[in-house]
């Protein structure tokens, strides 16, 4: 009887604590009283461009993101995009093939491409810049990204659209594609389309 007792106090004890331990974990994924966004890929999408003497321009089929903030406060959030760059689509086996090489994305050595928000500025009634730090080829650097909102502003469902260039060099792209002639600039464009699936609205600066 006694050992019957004391299992029944240390399972006690152990369900006290899982309860404990979940509630913190999920406290730290969302802490109360803060917006807590979704977005939806099959709703949004991350395009590039590249000037050359043949167009190159396509998308990325697989990517997730994240908008997270510590306060209700539109500067007081984060932004994060993570890329399968194995996932790039220009349309063209050949240049698909040749962006994931090692001379471009390296897919095999660094599947994955980044940016995640450092600072948020409102620069207008719907428009923002956002520094961040982009990471391609395993190569980190700082870049800035421009949105507008051009929907929902405050009703809990909105449409964000923006663009970031790089000079690909910067990054160590520095080979060119056989009979075509690249320009050093890239131009991303990302359209964005989020949820708010609980907490306060978003805090606009005007």
């Amino acid at each position: 009887m006694q050992v019957n007792r004391n299992s029944k106090k240390f399972f006690a004890l152990f369900l006290a604590a899982l309860v404990f331990l979940t509630a913190g974990s999920m406290a730290a994924q969302a802490p109360s009283g803060v917006p807590v966004f979704k977005i939806t890929p099959g709703q949004s999408s991350i395009k590039f461009d590249v000037e050359a003497s043949v167009a190159i321009q396509g998308d990325f089929k697989k990517w997730e993101s994240t908008l997270t903030f510590t306060s209700p406060n539109v500067t007081d959030g984060t932004l994060f995009i993570k890329i399968d760059a194995a996932s790039v689509d220009t349309g063209s086996g050949m240049k698909n093939s040749k962006l994931k090489s090692d001379d471009f994305f390296d897919v095999k050595a660094n599947p994955y491409i980044t940016f995640k928000s450092t600072k948020v500025v409102q620069t207008g009634p719907n428009t923002f810049e956002l520094d961040g730090d982009f990471t391609i080829r395993g190569v980190t650097k700082p870049e800035k990204l421009t949105l507008n909102l051009t929907s929902g502003k405050g009703t809990g469902h909105g449409t964000v659209t923006g663009t970031m260039a790089f000079d690909r060099k910067d990054y160590g792209m520095n080979s060119g594609i056989p009979f075509i002639k690249i320009a050093n600039r890239v131009e991303v464009t990302v359209n964005l389309t989020a949820d708010r699936v609980s907490g306060p609205p978003v805090k606009f600066q005007q």
